[in-house]
């Protein structure tokens, strides 16, 4: 795709328009502090890939549109409460003080769960347009890879680690649930509200389950090699926590190389795809490629 610069902002803007209205209502101090860290300027890979993969199967972007909005919230909601104190402790996101350093502590939970909660109050609010029963399966996507068997389950291992050299296994499947679910959660649910058949909807999750490992991977190699001027928040933060990543269990050029990898196997799962895929094709390049 010769114009992936033109469609990621794009696709940005419209999820933000969406996210601002959806939030535009609201004054009070904890309608402010949501919104603060919600509009902080993100990347929006998740919901971009949510619209792309519908796009992908033949679908419209729009009618994956409430679904990428709560996915974003939902990371939002993560990201809030991982600054934490009692979790990653940090004072930077996305070039910003964090939710807890801008407002406090109490505030910056209760947003958190504030986004998590709305999420799914969008979702379930989507209109008569979109399939019931295909939002319904979209909805059980999101809560199975927000919580205790995706996304919650590897913070937890994340944390317990902080110390402990995991293995190359353990470190994947870690991050299979602490970044990989929701990345692959979005891609599918695109696929689903596209009204993508199970061989497109299966594919499409190979390619998100690659993709997603890829991002830690990224991510990994960025916290030691990062500028943090360029990335919005610190860097060496891993290896301060002790922390297990790819560079720590493989060095940073065998991380690098299967990164590589890990994009090549999901570049190979789109192959049933035609052109219309091709965003997705070139959001799979630009995740291993992004400064930030």
């Amino acid at each position: 795709m010769s114009d992936l610069k033109s469609y990621l902002t794009s696709k940005r803007k419209q999820v933000d328009d969406a996210l601002n209205e959806i939030l535009e209502t609201c004054p009070s101090r904890i309608a402010v502090a949501m919104k603060y860290s919600l509009m902080a300027g993100g990347k929006r890979i998740r919901p971009i890939l949510c619209m792309a993969a519908a796009e992908a199967v033949g679908g419209k972007a729009e009618n994956a549109l409430p679904a990428a909005c709560a996915i974003e919230m939902i990371h939002t909601y993560s990201l809030i409460h991982d600054d934490l104190p009692a979790m990653d402790n940090d004072e930077l996101r996305r070039g910003k003080p964090t939710c807890h350093i801008a407002f406090d502590e109490a505030t910056a939970i209760l947003a958190g769960d504030a986004l998590l909660t709305l999420a799914f109050e969008v979702l379930s609010s989507a209109g008569t347009e979109i399939n019931a029963e295909r939002m319904l399966r979209v909805i059980q996507l999101f809560a199975r890879a927000a919580g205790y068997r995706g996304m919650i389950e590897g913070q937890m291992c994340d944390i317990a680690s902080e110390g402990i050299l995991l293995n190359a296994g353990e470190l994947r499947d870690m991050h299979a649930c602490k970044t990989g679910a929701i990345i692959s959660a979005s891609v599918e649910a695109g696929a689903v509200l596209g009204n993508g058949n199970e061989e497109q909807t299966a594919g499409l999750k190979q390619y998100a389950d690659h993709i997603g490992l890829a991002f830690q991977v990224a991510d990994d190699i960025l916290n030691i090699v990062g500028d943090p001027a360029v990335m919005g928040k610190a860097a060496g933060t891993d290896n301060s926590r002790k922390k297990s990543t790819y560079p720590s269990v493989m060095g940073i050029e065998a991380s690098k190389a299967f990164a590589e990898k890990l994009i090549g196997n999901a570049l190979q799962a789109l192959e049933i795809f035609d052109s219309k895929s091709d965003p997705l094709r070139a959001v799979a390049a630009y995740i291993i490629k992004r400064k930030r």
